[in-house]
């Protein structure tokens, strides 16, 4: 393999598909790279995605640069293990999505008008990407949501399929009243309940907590992420609060501690 185009600085998209080449080569490539299979490199391929959503959270710009390159990569070294086992090629996939979104946007590549409202476009994606289903044989409402995603946007995902069938509580009251039966029965029943039972109990008032935010319009997963931050900083207030006085919240009680969260918590409230 040449080395001219693996350190050419202007050496693009080939240059990434050379150097990952090179690296999973069986006789001068990297031990650790050769090694890899599909399923040991998608749990960084999930670290990764999420990396990006974090700089991208926190409007880090240089780093998400450098975290757009590192999702890139992923993408380039799952292509170099499907190529060597005769799967498919680089160029299969970037001609896959290029195919995708002209098919999906007609009204951008093709004859359609451009003249749609929000919910008329999306109710077009949703009928396209029924038919690529049906193309591939899923038939059945929920087929086609991947398994892998993080449980709660898979449990969005599952009740939009539903929805669409007409398979949703109609009043957002009822959400509610099933929210509220739900934590009435795993809290009467938590001390007679096997550790599997509860688990079960705990994740059906989880699913339903996920409705509520599709009626709502609140994305769950965004909704949790938000609150970590605010945990992560509040409780942080707390410590360094304690740390004035040479102390750890490990020498600190609850009360104490409480009482630090509500200052941290109104400094907020009069910041805003």
């Amino acid at each position: 393999m040449s080395n001219d185009l693996i350190h050419d600085p202007k050496g693009g998209m080939p240059r990434l598909l050379q150097i990952m080449r090179r690296l999973r080569d069986p006789e001068t490539g990297c031990p650790w790279d050769i090694e890899q299979d599909f399923g040991s490199i998608a749990p960084y391929t999930i670290e990764e995605a999420y990396e990006v959503a974090d700089a991208i959270a926190r409007e880090s710009w240089g780093e998400l640069r450098g975290e757009l390159g590192d999702l890139l990569l992923q993408s380039v070294y799952h292509t170099q293990m499907a190529e060597e086992a005769g799967l498919f090629t680089f160029d299969d996939v970037v001609r896959d999505i290029s195919d995708k979104m002209v098919a999906r946007h007609p009204h951008v590549f093709g004859d359609e008008s451009r003249d749609k409202s929000a919910d008329q476009q999306t109710a077009d994606w949703e009928r396209i990407k029924a038919a690529e289903r049906a193309a591939k044989r899923e038939t059945r409402t929920l087929d086609g949501v991947a398994i892998g995603l993080p449980a709660l946007m898979r449990a969005v995902k599952l009740q939009k399929r539903a929805a669409r069938v007409g398979f949703d509580w109609p009043d957002i009251g009822m959400v509610v009243d099933k929210i509220a039966e739900e934590a009435a029965e795993l809290v009467e029943a938590r001390d007679d309940l096997t550790p599997d039972k509860v688990a079960e109990e705990y994740g059906d008032l989880l699913f339903v907590m996920a409705n509520l935010g599709r009626h709502l319009r609140v994305d769950p997963e965004e909704a949790l992420r938000a609150a970590n931050a605010k945990f992560t900083r509040r409780f942080e207030a707390i410590e360094d609060a304690l740390a004035l006085d040479g102390r750890t919240p490990a020498q600190s009680d609850l009360a104490e501690m409480d009482a630090l969260w509500d200052a941290a918590k109104l400094r907020e409230r009069i910041s805003d």
